[in-house]
C-alpha cells in the first residue's frame, strides 16, 4: 500500500505459525464486530496516517514489541491486543514528534509531555482526540485526551544498566504524583521531576551508557522496558511484512529481537495469562462476560 523502498529491502517471508488455530483465536478474542476488533482496525488506520507522514519526510520507523510479535505470529494484531507499538531512532523520533505536534487535525493529537503536563511518559502517543477507553491507571483520569492511540517509541545507544536505572528513578518518582489529587500541587511537581530526571540524572546516565561494547540500543532513557534490546545489525536494512494485509516495516531479523524479549514467542500463552494482559474493562466484559474484571 505504501512505498517503503527508501528504507527497506524486499518483503520478508511470512513467519506466522501454521500450527496455531488463528480462526479460533479470532472467534474467542476479537471477532468481527466486537469492540476490540473495531478499535484494532481504527488503530491500523491511524498507523497508516503516521506511515504516510513518515514516508513524506523520509523518516524510518518499524513495528516493535507486541505489534511485531503479532506480525510474526499472527500476521496482524495479537487477537487480544488493544494497542500498537512502533519505534524510531532517537534523532528520527525528534523529527517526527516535531511534525506531529505541529499537525493541525480535529481528529488526532500527539500526546506527550509537551502537549499535556499530566502525560508523564517518555514516549509519545498518537491518539484520537475524542472518546475514552477505560483504564485502571490512576493517572489516566487526569489526561487531557483519553481516546485510543498507538505508542511511538525512540531508541538510543545505551546499556541495560543506564536504561533500567533511568526508568526506575523516573517512573517511581512520577508514580508518587498520581496520588496527589490537587492539580496545582501535582502539576508543578510533575514538571520538577521531569527537570530533575531528564535534565540532570539522564545526562549523567547517558555517560554510563557509553560503556557499551556490544552496541546495545534501548528505549530512550526514562521510558522503561529495559529488557527490550535492539542491535542495528539485526535491524537494518529494514524489510517489510504483511500486517493485516498491509505492508509494514520490520527489522531485518525479527526472530533475534522477539526471542530476546519474549523467549519462545511462537507459543500462544494460556487463557489465564491472556486475561491478565487485558486492561480495558469493555474488552474484558465482552470476552469474559459482565463483572468478569472483578474475578
Amino acid at each position: 500500500m505504501y512505498n517503503f523502498a527508501l528504507a527497506m529491502t524486499t518483503m520478508t517471508t511470512n513467519t506466522t505459525n501454521s500450527t496455531i488455530d488463528h480462526n479460533a483465536l479470532r472467534a474467542r478474542y476479537n471477532p468481527d464486530g466486537s469492540a476490540l476488533r473495531r478499535d484494532q482496525l481504527e488503530l491500523l488506520r491511524m498507523l497508516q496516517v503516521v506511515a504516510e507522514i513518515c514516508q513524506k519526510h523520509n523518516i524510518r520507523w518499524w513495528l516493535s514489541s507486541g505489534t511485531l510479535l503479532g506480525a510474526a505470529r499472527h500476521g496482524g494484531f495479537i487477537p487480544w491486543d488493544d494497542d500498537m507499538d512502533i519505534v524510531l531512532l532517537r534523532k528520527d523520533y525528534k523529527r517526527l514528534a516535531k511534525i506531529l505536534h505541529s499537525m493541525e487535525s480535529s481528529e488526532f493529537v500527539f500526546h506527550s509531555m509537551r502537549s499535556d503536563v499530566e502525560y508523564v511518559n517518555s514516549f509519545g502517543k498518537f491518539r484520537k482526540r475524542e472518546g475514552a477507553i477505560s483504564s485502571s491507571s490512576r493517572r489516566y483520569n487526569y489526561y487531557r485526551w483519553r481516546g485510543i492511540g498507538l505508542d511511538i517509541f525512540a531508541i538510543e545507544r545505551t546499556n541495560f544498566f543506564a536504561a533500567k536505572a533511568a526508568s526506575t528513578i523516573y517512573n517511581n518518582l512520577q508514580h508518587l504524583t498520581s496520588y496527589i489529587r490537587v492539580g496545582w500541587i501535582r502539576k508543578p511537581l510533575i514538571r520538577l521531576i521531569e527537570l530533575l530526571c531528564l535534565g540532570i540524572i539522564n545526562p549523567l546516565l547517558r555517560l554510563v551508557g557509553l560503556i557499551n561494547p556490544r552496541g546495545e540500543y534501548h528505549y530512550t532513557l526514562g521510558t522503561g522496558w529495559a529488557k527490550h534490546t535492539f542491535y542495528l545489525k539485526n535491524t537494518f536494512p529494514l524489510t517489510t511484512t504483511l500486517y493485516e494485509g498491509v505492508e509494514m516495516p520490520v527489522p531485518k531479523d525479527m526472530d533475534a529481537y522477539l526471542t530476546g524479549v519474549y523467549g519462545d514467542w511462537r507459543k500462544v500463552p494460556s487463557d489465564d495469562f491472556i486475561r491478565r494482559c487485558i486492561h480495558c474493562k469493555e474488552y474484558i466484559e465482552e470476552i469474559y462476560g459482565p463483572q468478569s474484571e472483578t474475578k
